[in-house]
């Protein structure tokens, strides 16, 4: 006779109960205020910064503060929910934990970023790990370059600028940085969490 299967049990809802327990370690209250960011922030789905996320909060709550959702970053990223990332222009972006380990790649003119799971990567990893004697706990890894995108429209102005490269484009401009697509290269099989 077979057991029934375990019911499963809500990862948002998971996410709040830890939220909720970590608060309470704390001695911090659990706020409305809170609730929202921190409602908006699992929503989001992507590398979000706190100005970002505040302008998204602010269409859920008008009465919250940008230091608000400041310190409410910091207190899920403390209790393991949120992962923080300076990526290209150096400001912190928040990524929520839930789910599976992934690395990214980091356009240097757009600041697209891309995630992506790739098991040759990670089984390279722990062997040179083992190899050298490590106990391997876990990686972050970015990789760095020019999207597709990016690559069609140089190819477009080097056309039509008689082959010579636009000093705009040299340098990545700061500020630019959004969320790439999300989407998977190449992945096989599961990774290992960090």
């Amino acid at each position: 006779m077979e057991r029934p299967a375990a019911p499963k049990t809500d990862p948002a809802a998971e996410s709040f109960r830890i939220f909720k327990e970590h608060l309470r370690r704390l001695g911090l209250k659990s706020t409305a205020q809170r609730d929202d960011i921190a409602r908006v922030f699992f929503a989001a789905k992507r590398h979000i910064s706190v100005d970002e996320l505040y302008r998204e909060v602010k269409k859920v709550n008008r009465r919250i503060g940008y230091a608000t959702v400041y310190r409410t970053m910091k207190l899920l990223t403390e209790c393991g929910l949120a992962s923080e990332s300076h990526f290209l222009n150096g400001e912190a972006r928040y990524e929520s934990t839930e789910g599976h380990h992934h690395d990214h790649l980091i356009c240097v003119r757009c600041g697209t970023i891309v995630e992506f799971e790739e098991e040759r990567i990670e089984q390279l990893q722990a062997e040179v790990a083992a190899r050298e004697g490590f106990l391997f706990t876990g990686h972050r890894m970015e990789l760095y370059g020019i999207c597709a995108r990016c690559q069609r429209r140089q190819a477009g102005r080097t056309t039509s600028t008689g082959g010579q490269e636009l000093a705009s484009q040299r340098q990545p401009r700061e500020g630019s940085t959004r969320s790439g697509s999300g989407r998977k290269l190449r992945g096989r099989g599961p990774s290992r969490s960090t």
